[in-house]
C-alpha cells in the first residue's frame, strides 16, 4: 500500500482555478493550524500522509460552502472534524473522497491508498429479509471467515445472524463499521459514527476506534457532535466553519477564541473535565477504570439505543 519513492500521489484538483487565496483576519499553515495560535499540534519529520487538501473551495448556487480549506491526515492519527451545522463537514468529507465536485483547490491522496467510510445516513428498509452476514457479502463477495472475523473485531459476532432490520442503532453502527474494515483500510472515514446510539455506546464506539488505530496503524477521519468525548479521544481536532477557523491538540482548541466564539465558553470550560479520559476511563458502571485492564471494554450491543 505504501507509495514508493518516485511515484507521484493520485490527485483531485479543480479543473480550471489555482491554488485559492484566501483571508478571514488570520492566516493559516499547511495542515491547517492557525499561525499566532497556541499548541500547534505537530506530526515528527516523515510521517506518512495519506491524504492532503490544498486551498479546497465548494461554491453551490452562489453560496460559499468551502473557503480556502487546508489540511493533512497521517497514518497512526485520529483526527476529528468539528463545527456548527451548516460549516460544511461532510462536504468537506465528499470533497476528500472525490464525491464532490471542487470549484478550487486539489487533494491529493497516497498512491494505492484504500479508504473504508461509514456515511453520516444509511436508511434501511426494516422489512427487507437480510441477515448481517449477507449484507456484509454484498459487493465485496467476502468470505464467511473474514467476515466472521471483523465482526469479531467491532465486537459484534453475536448479530452475524440476525436481521440487518433487527438490530439497535449501536448494533448497526458496529456493523457499518464492519464493512468499512472488510477492504483493509489505510483510512477510515466516519461521518457521525454514533448517530442513533446512547451515550454509554457513544464512549465504547469512540474506545474501539481507537483500538482499530492502534492495531491496524490506520488513520482516522471523524465527523462529530460530540464534542466533549470525541476531543477526548482525538490526536487533532480541525475546528471548521466553512473554512479552518483553529486546529491542533484538543486541549489547545478547546482555549482558542474561534472555538469559544463558535460553541461558547461554558463548552470549554466543560471540556476541561474530559481530559481525565486520557489517564483513565470508565468500566461500564461509570466508575474509573486504568488504562489496561478489562473492565470497560466494550458490550457486544455498542451500548445500543
Amino acid at each position: 500500500m505504501n507509495e514508493r519513492p518516485g511515484e507521484s500521489a493520485e490527485t483531485s484538483c479543480a479543473s480550471a482555478h489555482g491554488a485559492h487565496s484566501h483571508s478571514h483576519g488570520h492566516q493559516h499553515t499547511h495542515d491547517g493550524t492557525c499561525c499566532g495560535g497556541h499548541g500547534h499540534a505537530k506530526r515528527p519529520p516523515g510521517a506518512d500522509i495519506l491524504i492532503s487538501a490544498r486551498a479546497l473551495a465548494v461554491t453551490r448556487s452562489g453560496r460559499a460552502i468551502l473557503s480556502g480549506v487546508d489540511l493533512d491526515i497521517a497514518a497512526g492519527e485520529i483526527v476529528t472534524i468539528i463545527g456548527p451545522n451548516g460549516a460544511g463537514k461532510t462536504t468537506l468529507v465528499r470533497a476528500l473522497l472525490g464525491l464532490e465536485r471542487l470549484d478550487e483547490g486539489e487533494v491529493q491522496r497516497r498512491r494505492g491508498l484504500t479508504i473504508g467510510y461509514v456515511p453520516q445516513r444509511f436508511d434501511i428498509d426494516r422489512t427487507l429479509p437480510m441477515t448481517v452476514a449477507r449484507f456484509l457479502a454484498l459487493g465485496e463477495g467476502a468470505r464467511a471467515s473474514r467476515i466472521g472475523a471483523v465482526l469479531e473485531e467491532v465486537g459484534a459476532s453475536r448479530v452475524a445472524n440476525q436481521q440487518l432490520g433487527e438490530l439497535s442503532g449501536g448494533e448497526l453502527q458496529r456493523v457499518l463499521l464492519a464493512r468499512a474494515l472488510l477492504n483493509d483500510p489505510d483510512l477510515l472515514v466516519l461521518d457521525e459514527p454514533v448517530r442513533g446510539v446512547d451515550y454509554v455506546g457513544e464512549a465504547e464506539l469512540y474506545t474501539l476506534i481507537g483500538r482499530l488505530r492502534d492495531a491496524r496503524g490506520l488513520g482516522v477521519l471523524l465527523i462529530s457532535h460530540d464534542l466533549h468525548i470525541v476531543m477526548a479521544n482525538s490526536d487533532r481536532v480541525i475546528c471548521l466553519n466553512r473554512h479552518v477557523c483553529c486546529s491542533g491538540v484538543p486541549e489547545t482548541v478547546a482555549q482558542h477564541p474561534e472555538y469559544v466564539r463558535l460553541f461558547g465558553r461554558d463548552e470549554a470550560r466543560a471540556f476541561a473535565v474530559y481530559q481525565h479520559r486520557h489517564d483513565h476511563r470508565h468500566d461500564l458502571a461509570g466508575e474509573p477504570a486504568p488504562v489496561g485492564t478489562d473492565d470497560g471494554k466494550d458490550s457486544p450491543s455498542g451500548g445500543a439505543a
